[in-house]
């Protein structure tokens, strides 16, 4: 399972009339307001020059670096944290550089350890008889508990850099939404490090059951058999489905996940939250919780790349062997491709029904005039960028 996107605005998300105040004015014209994280305000001018207590702004100096990875040229950081003492040491410029990074490691991270987490309870626990009720600490529906609770305050770590825990939902951001796709390879690494680092420590945490249910410690299996705990970290189908199911299965979870977060963050629509707003990541969590209520049995609704392959990886490399990349007739690509089409569609769907604010979509001939001339539609949004300071 997986999950999605900024609380709060940010340069990626904001509405038109953000992005028109932001940064727009040259070096030398009078200091204008902008925003510069979600809490702080501060102006053109304090970032340009030595403030009056003599203080230079240390991302100042830092946006040449953050603009090549695709980031926004100011840091998402407090003003006052910004001009103090430490800002000039080496870890808080390198922390300053790759803050929205770091957000999307950890809120990939968040949302791993819970997700894994729980599916690990529910599974090594099974029929223990101490457990309340006599039957192990969870069911089923703790899963859908544990990955919803995951995302919610995985998106309340990454809210500075959007949190989108989701290389299919940043990718479709960067299709539809303008996100730099400079920004894209970053958030990839990013994400998939953080699911990675998360099932490892879900694996060490759990190590004693998964010994005493596989077996002993040298044994490491994975579905369809039934002392298997390789699912703990990673998605496999059920065994009776077709290559085709297994990928509807994904899209179509896929397509939800995208349509709705679009839904959630059109500052336009009246009936969902604004984008702005603090109660965006508790939608998410019901989002998420009714995807595994409802669409998680066949394939365990992976709907991220990171979210399956990190982990996937992860078990590959403690020893449940080649056979996590083979079970269920190679199906290992299926959560690392159907996402992408899935969010790509749900995205699409939106925009040509319900979005009327700026989207490929609301251009003519639906932004098919993009993909006839690339270079001149990949100009004009790299021209739209640098004036929005965007990279």
């Amino acid at each position: 399972m997986a999950s999605s996107v900024l609380p709060r605005h940010s340069p990626d998300w904001s509405s038109k009339e953000s992005h028109d105040n932001d940064l727009k004015s040259e070096a030398y014209s009078p200091p204008q307001a902008v925003l510069t994280s979600p809490t702080t305000i501060t102006t053109q001018h304090d970032r340009l020059a030595p403030t009056e207590s003599g203080l230079q702004a240390t991302s100042t100096g830092l946006s040449h670096s953050r603009a090549l990875l695709g980031l926004h040229p100011s840091a998402p950081i407090d003003e006052e944290h910004d001009l103090a003492e430490h800002s000039d040491l080496w870890w808080p410029k390198i922390r300053m550089t790759l803050k929205e990074p770091f957000g999307e490691f950890f809120g990939t991270f968040i949302m791993i350890l819970f997700g894994d987490g729980s599916v690990a309870q529910v599974l090594l626990s099974t029929g223990q008889t101490s457990a309340p009720g006599g039957n192990g600490f969870g069911t089923y529906q703790s899963i859908s508990w544990g990955w919803g609770l995951g995302v919610m305050l995985g998106i309340y770590v990454a809210g500075d850099s959007g949190a989108y825990l989701n290389p299919a939902i940043t990718f479709t951001s960067c299709l539809l939404r303008k996100l730099p796709w400079r920004r894209f390879p970053i958030y990839f690494i990013a994400q998939v490090l953080g699911a990675f680092c998360a099932s490892g420590v879900v694996y060490a945490n759990y190590i004693n059951g998964i010994n005493t249910i596989e077996g002993g410690p040298g044994i490491r299996t994975v579905p369809p058999s039934k002392t298997a705990t390789a699912g703990i970290f990673c998605t496999y189908p059920q065994a009776d489905l077709t290559k085709a199911s297994q990928f509807f299965s994904e899209f179509i979870a896929s397509t939800i996940l995208m349509f709705v977060i679009f839904a959630l963050k059109d500052d336009t629509n009246k009936g969902s939250f604004s984008a702005s707003g603090n109660w965006f990541p508790l939608a998410l969590f019901f989002l998420i919780f009714g995807l595994g209520a409802c669409f998680g049995w066949d394939t365990g609704y992976a709907i991220n790349l990171a979210r399956d392959f990190g982990p996937r990886l992860m078990s590959y490399c403690v020893g449940y062997g080649h056979e996590v990349w083979s079970s269920g007739g190679y199906y290992f690509w299926i959560p690392m491709v159907a996402p992408f089409f899935g969010c790509a569609f749900g995205g699409l769907l939106y925009d040509v029904f319900l979005y009327t604010g700026p989207s490929p979509i609301n251009t003519p001939w639906f932004g098919l005039r993009e993909l006839i001339h690339p270079k001149a539609a990949i100009a004009e949004r790299v021209r739209q960028q640098k004036e929005q300071r965007m990279v």
